[in-house]
């Protein structure tokens, strides 16, 4: 075949020579015509191809300059590595993977019982197993097989249907040290990275399907605390519950959803979300919310991913007794990077009351932290009652706090010297005035006000439609912002 190739190269050289020789009397005499220069340019390109055979270079933009050739023997893309064989991973994690069978009465009053299977992955060698809360949901009996053919009854520890996450605890003779698997980080998966789902899809023990990412924080509308993983790799009923893997074999997620109407999209719940729940499972048996007493921009509807920023704080709530105040921006919680609002509430959430949480601050510039300890999530209407907003008029967009000693000192201002502008309501007229948060009203209307109940005050006596003078401090520089009503 080489030899075929080598003289067909030979020969297809020859016969380019002698059109060569046969058109360039042709090509002279056409010189002024508009057939020499496309003969002399398909000259170049047929001498460019036949330059490069046999050269092993790369032909940047081919021999026509349409594409990009990699020279012969060139590494490819740096840092990645095509996968051969998943079978040593398998190997070395099926054995953590749970066979569930439930039992529980029939819906609508039927009588007998039906029987359900499911999937599950053991977390501690003491005998604790995580599963979804569908699974045991209303379960009367639950047996837990291992695939060593062992099998254990189970009782629910606890779960919590807006995750879809339970905790089971084993029990039984001759458990021993049951096979826990490692836990792995879900908020460093990226879209692309190779995953593995094993479960128990229709009774079949222990299969196991392979794919990708395909996205993360998918919210498909099931509750507040939606960020599921969407991933190709196959999940079908019975492999709900079952773990999915990263290519280290830590488990990263908590197989959960499928589409039905879709081919090859599953869900999981991230790991990291389920380490957050499982103490509050273990310690309370559901989700007891945690509480720590802001207000924050709700961004939901904002595509930009930034930081919440606080807009109030409650009397007497954790994050007051920990100092923090309007104008921060909550970065991280213990150490996780925060980006939006959902993240936020989901993080601070899904921690017990009681929990000592680390926050990450960013205040004018400076990131400090700081311990709050939760507490539980009181009554709605007993929380109303608890907020420290002060505005001056809701028409404004101007939110005011008093410059307490507290709220003074860290902001080099005087104590009682004004109310600081905590919060700007966007295109609101303050907004339009040129009002920033951080600025301290020190006037209202050539009137010298010492705090916000002082602005209030000042507000009402105004005249209906006329602007509103203001002599605002910000930073050594004072000024006056006149705002329409």
């Amino acid at each position: 075949m080489r030899r075929r190739i080598s003289c067909h190269l030979v020969a297809s050289r020859l016969l380019f020579v002698l059109l060569s020789l046969a058109v360039l009397p042709l090509a002279a005499s056409a010189e002024e015509g508009p057939v020499g220069p496309w003969l002399q340019a398909r000259m170049r390109e047929h001498a460019a191809w036949f330059s490069y055979q046999g050269s092993g270079e790369a032909r940047p933009g081919g021999a026509l300059g349409l594409w990009r050739e990699r020279p012969a023997g060139e590494t490819g893309l740096p840092a990645f590595v095509p996968p051969t064989s998943l079978a040593p991973l398998i190997r070395a994690v099926e054995a953590g993977v749970v066979n569930i069978t439930t039992v529980s009465p029939r819906d609508s009053g039927l009588a007998g019982m039906k029987r359900s299977t499911g999937s599950g992955f053991v977390l501690t060698p003491d005998g604790l197993v995580v599963t979804n809360s569908h699974v045991v949901s209303g379960a009367s009996k639950i047996a837990v097989r291992l695939s060593d053919g062992r099998e254990f009854s189970a009782e629910v520890v606890g779960r919590d249907a807006s995750t879809d996450v339970a905790l089971l605890r084993l029990s039984g003779s001759e458990m021993g040290d049951l096979p826990a698997l490692y836990l792995g980080d879900s908020d460093r998966l990226e879209v692309g990275d190779w995953v593995v789902a094993i479960g128990n899809p229709f009774g079949l023990d222990h299969s196991v399907s392979h794919g990708m990412i395909s996205a993360k924080e998918r919210v498909l509308g099931v509750g507040q605390f939606d960020d599921f993983i969407q991933t190709d790799a196959l999940i079908n009923p019975g492999n709900s519950g079952g773990p999915l893997f990263n290519m280290k074999g830590e488990v990263v997620g908590v197989n959960t959803a499928i589409i039905s109407q879709g081919q090859g999209i599953g869900f999981a719940v991230p790991i990291n979300l389920v380490k957050d729940l499982l103490p509050n499972l273990r310690e309370n048996g559901k989700l007891t919310r945690g509480w720590l007493g802001v207000i924050v921009n709700d961004d939901r509807e904002s595509a930009e991913r930034r930081a919440p920023l606080v807009k109030d704080v409650y009397q007497g709530s954790p994050a007051a007794a920990a100092g923090i105040r309007s104008g921060d921006r909550l970065v991280a919680v213990n150490g996780r990077t925060i980006g939006s609002y959902l993240q936020l509430l989901r993080k601070v959430a899904l921690l017990a009351p009681g929990t000592e949480a680390k926050l990450t601050l960013l205040r004018q510039g400076t990131t400090q932290e700081v311990a709050v300890r939760l507490v539980e999530r009181p009554a709605q209407e007993a929380a109303e009652g608890l907020v420290q907003r002060v505005t001056s008029d809701e028409d404004l967009g101007l939110t005011l706090r008093d410059l307490t000693p507290e709220v003074a000192a860290p902001l080099n201002q005087v104590a009682w010297d004004g109310a600081l502008v905590s919060a700007v309501s966007p295109r609101s007229p303050a907004e339009a005035a040129g009002l920033r948060m951080g600025d301290v009203v020190t006037e209202v209307n050539r009137k010298r006000v010492k705090d916000a109940a002082g602005v209030r005050a000042a507000l009402s006596k105004g005249s209906s439609g006329a602007s509103i003078l203001l002599r605002v401090k910000r930073g050594d520089s004072q000024q006056y912002l006149a705002i329409a009503r």
